[in-house]
């Protein structure tokens, strides 16, 4: 097994990947928030710009929570059932799809009343 299979990146060369990503791969993969599903560059970017900086933190917080720091610190871009499902889903280890609709809108009803908004 060659090396970049064992540390589970598909044979990539971890020099190949965005510099933001090289520096989570230093902590171990189940560390980078880009190893979850769900979870892009962007939405990485976000989270830490929120404060948070890893997957275990993002699963030590739980999508409800972490969303709504998201929100505090771009209240102009807050998060989107979409978004939210999508963080639940990276916490799960699942695609945001996954989730039962009734279960995602039950989430959406918890984050909006956390954060203080109507649930629409």
């Amino acid at each position: 097994m060659s090396e970049a299979n064992r540390h589970g990146d598909g044979g990539r060369s971890a020099y190949t990947l965005l510099p933001e990503v090289r520096a989570v791969k230093g902590r171990g993969a189940d560390d980078a928030l880009e190893s979850l599903p769900n979870v892009g560059a962007e939405v990485a970017r976000r989270l830490r710009e929120a404060g948070i900086q890893t997957a275990v933190e993002l699963k030590r917080l739980g999508s409800i929570e972490a969303a709504a720091r998201l929100a505090n610190v771009r209240p102009e871009d807050a998060p989107c059932r979409s978004m939210l499902s999508g963080l639940e889903g990276a916490i799960r280890g699942v695609r945001w799809h996954a989730i039962p609709k009734e279960e995602r809108e039950r989430l959406w009803d918890d984050y909006c009343a956390r954060v203080g908004v109507d649930a629409k």
